[in-house]
């Protein structure tokens, strides 16, 4: 049987997977997230991702390991998770009446071999335009202080959106279910 082991400590992502009924566990990547000078938000989310799943691979030789990373871009810029609310309202304030793109990747790789299934997902997500009150209420709310762009679309903040644009829903989210769930088929996982 294929063993299945999450890189990350996001129980956003960890939900996620759940969704598939797999068995897997979850082991902390610690890889070092800091972009590289003129890295391109795409890249750098493909980079991490494949960056995390081959840290933990080396912790566990036997099994198939999941990296994922998303990394939100605004004017061509890589913006991170907020860590505050302060941050957050810039944010948000930013991306006020504008579209933000989310490039989510995922590396499914097997350790100790060749085998690996790369995927970057691109979601469009454009915002309603939005009075200071709005975002302070939305943030008293909901605290997405460590979500990119500062929202949770799963909860509260699909209000603050005009659009989504995206081939997959659970992308937006944080791990893009639809690519990655072709890929574990590929490599030997039972799924419907």
């Amino acid at each position: 049987m294929n063993r299945l082991i999450l890189a990350s400590t996001s129980p956003y992502r960890r939900q996620l997977l759940a969704r598939l009924r797999l068995p897997f566990d979850c082991d902390r990547p610690d890889a070092d997230e800091t972009p590289l000078p003129g890295e391109a938000p795409a890249a750098l989310a493909r980079r991490l991702a494949s960056a995390k799943a081959e840290a933990v691979a080396g912790r566990h030789p036997d099994a198939w390991i999941v990296g994922s990373d998303q990394v939100a871009e605004l004017d061509g810029r890589a913006i991170g998770k907020p860590g505050g609310a302060d941050a957050a309202f810039a944010q948000l304030r930013a991306a006020s009446g504008r579209q933000v793109r989310f490039h989510t990747a995922f590396c499914l790789l097997r350790a100790g071999g060749h085998d690996r299934f790369e995927h970057c997902d691109l979601t469009e997500v454009r915002f309603r335009a939005l009075a200071d009150d709005e975002i302070l209420r939305y943030l008293a709310a909901e605290q997405p202080y460590d979500c990119a762009g500062s929202f949770k679309s799963e909860g509260l903040g699909i209000s603050l959106f005009a659009a989504i644009r995206s081939e997959d829903p659970t992308a937006l989210i944080g791990l893009p279910l639809i690519a990655l769930t072709g890929a574990l088929r590929e490599a030997g996982f039972a799924l419907p």
